[in-house]
């Protein structure tokens, strides 16, 4: 009969418990809506050339570098930051399940054993203390320990911004993860445009220590003056001076790259193209704005913070009204161990409180007003996050269109210059001009090459921020 009783008093009370979980339908907070943003529908300085969406070519493919490539492949696998911002996705993770299981009702079981001595005395009877008492008690049961029932949906919304806040940590680390790709191509488009540059001046140099070889020789024999020697000097420190501060530079940005890729790589590298060869990138269709609110991470790590604010507004608003827990013990007692688990020996108990502060000096007013304020904060930076955006992909565009026009004119600028310094060269040893034009023919000849290489180089960077602004580089092949 007990033993009945006890599965009845069993079921009815933890049945109580989740039905009153299930009565826990009301949800205070804010309508998750997205926020309108007063960018253009189309950009601006689109041009006419036809490709595929960024978001469908993996960076794989996207890349036709055969080294750049496999530097992608190691930073993504080795560098330290995105290995910390995968560490910041479990520990959200964690805290989202930690918060969720505050939803449910948490059993704990337990069990005990005494036994006590003590004088008859001791046990209130009046005795004289001739004789003692031993007696022992065990006990084993499960109890709930105040378990809210979350009637206007408290619980619930800060579980809500527990998960939202998770998804905006996974989208966080996935624009890491494009800006790391960004970073590497930059940096490695940077070391090759520097290692043209250092093998044009390496040329230079050597060629100009040859013309002051032949400049000091036709001054010793009294052709020419100390001038054009001098002038000759000037042209051999220029190019030396360039090309230390080539080096430089080439070697602070292999050092860069060491850094984005976790480590020296081992084994042979893949050959590298030449960064004035066609093919580096597959073409690329921009498509519209509006795209970007799918494909760009930190946009999507936006919306969902601002979804965890939502939520944080409707956990505030809950705590206005009364929080109702229950709780609850279900077990065995007896003096006898062998018996513990028998008939007559069941003991239970549940009870239920409710909660509702009367005057907080405004705490609770000033918590909505707190939650409110950072809504309104995640949607500003939620505007402000697809504007800049809408910005690099407009920016990248005109880049790629403008950037194509200036090598073509730096081309045709570098073939007229080195045409000058040939004709400057031929007047010098034909004595129609002095040395002076000779040097400024060289020297601006020099900087123009240079230029060149810049500009290359900076097209490529600018071909991989369209790629990454876009939201390519996320998709695996």
């Amino acid at each position: 009969m007990s033993e009945a009783m006890n599965g009845t008093a069993l079921r009815n009370g933890f049945g109580l418990l989740l039905g009153a979980t299930a009565l826990a339908s009301c949800n205070m907070a804010p309508k998750n809506i997205q926020p309108s943003v007063p960018v253009p529908e189309l950009y601006a300085d689109q041009d006419s050339v036809s490709g595929e969406a960024a978001a469908e070519i993996g960076w794989q493919r996207f890349f036709g570098d055969p080294r750049l490539k496999t530097y992608i492949g190691a930073a993504l696998a080795n560098n330290r930051d995105l290995a910390a911002a995968t560490a910041r996705i479990a520990q959200a993770r964690a805290q989202f399940r930690i918060q969720e299981s505050d939803r449910l009702p948490q059993l704990d079981g337990d069990a005990s054993a005494t036994r006590t001595h003590a004088p008859v005395n001791s046990l209130g009877t009046g005795g004289t203390g001739n004789g003692d008492i031993t007696y022992s008690q065990y006990r084993a049961g499960i109890a709930v320990s105040a378990f809210e029932l979350d009637f206007w949906g408290r619980i619930r919304n800060l579980s809500e911004a527990a998960r939202r806040q998770y998804l905006a940590t996974v989208e966080a680390q996935r624009a890491f993860r494009l800006s790391l790709i960004s970073d590497v191509a930059a940096a490695y488009y940077a070391i090759r445009a520097g290692e043209e540059g250092i093998a044009l001046a390496e040329r230079t140099v050597s060629s100009r220590r040859q013309g002051l070889e032949i400049a000091k020789l036709r001054m010793d024999a009294g052709v020419t003056s100390s001038v054009d020697y001098d002038q000759s000097l000037l042209l051999v420190t220029q190019a030396e001076t360039d090309l230390a501060d080539l080096r430089r530079t080439t070697e602070q940005q292999r050092n860069l790259l060491l850094v984005l890729i976790g480590g020296p790589i081992a084994g042979p590298l893949p050959e590298p193209r030449p960064i004035q060869t066609a093919g580096q990138f597959e073409a690329l269709d921009p498509g519209l704005p509006s795209a970007l609110l799918a494909n760009r991470p930190d946009i999507l790590a936006a919306e969902q913070q601002l979804y965890a604010a939502n939520a944080n507004i409707g956990a505030a608003r809950a705590a206005f009204f009364p929080r109702i827990s229950l709780t609850g013990a279900l077990g065995f007692i007896s003096p006898q161990l062998d018996s513990l688990f028998k008939g007559g020996n069941d003991t239970w108990s549940f009870g239920g409180a409710v909660d509702l502060p009367i005057f907080d000096w405004g705490k609770r007013k000033s918590s909505l007003r707190l939650s409110e304020a950072q809504r309104d904060e995640m949607v500003a930076t939620y505007q402000s996050t697809v504007q800049n955006a809408f910005r690099e992909v407009s920016d990248a565009l005109v880049g790629r269109q403008r950037y194509r026009e200036q090598i073509r004119a730096q081309e045709q600028a570098v073939a007229a210059q080195r045409r000058l310094a040939e004709t400057a060269m031929l007047r010098y040893e034909n004595g129609i001009s002095i040395y002076l034009e000779v040097l400024d023919a060289e020297r601006n000849l020099f900087s123009a090459e240079q230029q060149l290489i810049r500009l290359r180089a900076t097209e490529l960077q600018n071909g991989v921020s369209l790629y990454t602004a876009l939201g390519g580089g996320l998709k695996t092949e």
